[in-house]
């Protein structure tokens, strides 16, 4: 499915944004900017009513992501670096041989997933911030699962440009076919390195399984311009959609095409957050549009399409994390355009969204004794 893509050019940034002492990941400023829409501007009320009833299964201290093994188990990272596995009968276990992580900010263990030919190889991949130079840089590293333990742990690829900086984006997809896989690697707020062809900061990148870049890639860029992407998964059609946190204002849903450039710092439908404006995305029609945005932000953290049983309505939807907004936000899917659809109010952080086995839906929190919650149809 690999694409031949273009020698990404160097824009180069008259008058581009310094860096700036920035807040957390979660901006909350409610500012609303008289933005042109280009696909559209996803802001929803929150429902009044859920339609699922919510169910505390557990807790977990600063979890960024989790996702299942393929016989129900439930892995769960904490950024302080620990790995934890629920069992189907709601134990947890911390597994041993995760390398030491650089915890900070938005640094630590992050995104983890099992791989294609779990069933053989019992192989996990994992992101995580790496002590590199004088700060951290993103790293994806790959494991063989054995009962409590990782073994034969290798490092497969590393971002570079190691520094100061949070928000390192972080998340594995794997290819419909389960021959390679895409890895978001957010500019940690230092802006220039997203239009920068030689740095991996801003990016998505494809990869083979080993870490190499994939066949037709330049040095493994599949596109540039992104600022935070939290979110990555396939549709039903194979189309890879990302799901990014903006600035003050200016989160965005895209479609991810092979060599498009997304924009970022030229380009947001939001602003610095010392209040500086940025171009809108109508000012540059050459960089690729988002399919939806949010302004004020929701602060999205991770996503998932959904292809369950237990909510057979909801077939195709994507589900979308909202951490500032403390909310579950649904939107439907249709070819490659996107409509806002519901916003629910859950009253925490949500940090991660993924389905069950099962067809349930299941939501991690953020920070110190974050809960995971499990949705079912209510009845």
């Amino acid at each position: 499915m690999t694409k031949s893509i273009p020698l990404l050019s160097l824009v180069l940034l008259a008058g581009a944004a310094t860096a700036q002492s920035l807040p957390r990941d979660a901006p909350t400023d409610p500012t609303h900017r008289n933005v042109p829409a280009t696909t559209g501007r996803a802001n929803l009320p929150e429902s009044a009513q859920l339609p699922f009833t919510v169910e505390t299964i557990g807790t977990f201290d600063e979890p960024f992501a989790m996702n299942f093994l393929p016989d129900g188990r439930l892995m769960v990272t904490e950024k302080a670096g620990k790995l934890k596995i629920r069992g189907t009968d709601g134990s947890v276990l911390a597994i041993s041989g995760v390398p030491p992580v650089a915890k900070g900010g938005q640094g630590g263990l992050l995104d983890v997933i099992a791989a294609p030919d779990f069933a053989t190889s019992h192989h996990i991949y994992w992101t995580y911030s790496e002590a590199a130079g004088a700060g951290s840089q993103l790293a994806m590293a790959r494991g063989t699962l054995t009962g409590r333990t990782l073994t034969d742990v290798a490092v497969l690829w590393r971002s570079g440009s190691a520094g100061p900086g949070g928000q390192f984006g972080a998340v594995i997809a794997f290819a419909p076919d389960g021959r390679s896989l895409f890895l978001s690697s957010g500019e940690r707020q230092r802006f220039t390195p997203a239009q920068d062809p030689a740095q991996k900061l801003g990016k998505i990148m494809h990869l083979t399984l080993d870490g190499q870049p994939a066949p037709g890639t330049r040095d493994g860029i599949l596109t540039s311009g992104n600022r935070n992407p939290y979110g990555l998964q396939f549709d039903r059609q194979g189309r890879l959609w990302e799901v990014e946190m903006g600035p003050k204002g200016g989160d965005e849903l895209n479609v991810i095409l092979p060599g498009r450039n997304y924009g970022w710092p030229i380009v947001s439908n939001g602003d610095n957050y010392d209040g500086t404006p940025i171009n809108d995305h109508p000012t540059h029609p050459e960089f690729e549009a988002p399919k939806l945005w949010w302004n004020p932000s929701i602060s999205p953290g991770g996503m998932m399409i959904y292809s369950g049983a237990l909510f057979p309505q909801w077939q195709g939807s994507a589900f979308i994390a909202a951490l500032s907004d403390e909310a579950l936000i649904r939107v439907t899917v249709a070819g490659d355009t996107a409509k806002p659809a519901d916003q629910w109010a859950m009253g925490d952080r949500i940090r991660d969204v993924v389905q069950a086995p099962d067809g349930s839906i299941l939501l991690l929190g953020d920070g110190d004794g974050a809960k995971l919650m499990r949705l079912t149809p209510r009845h």
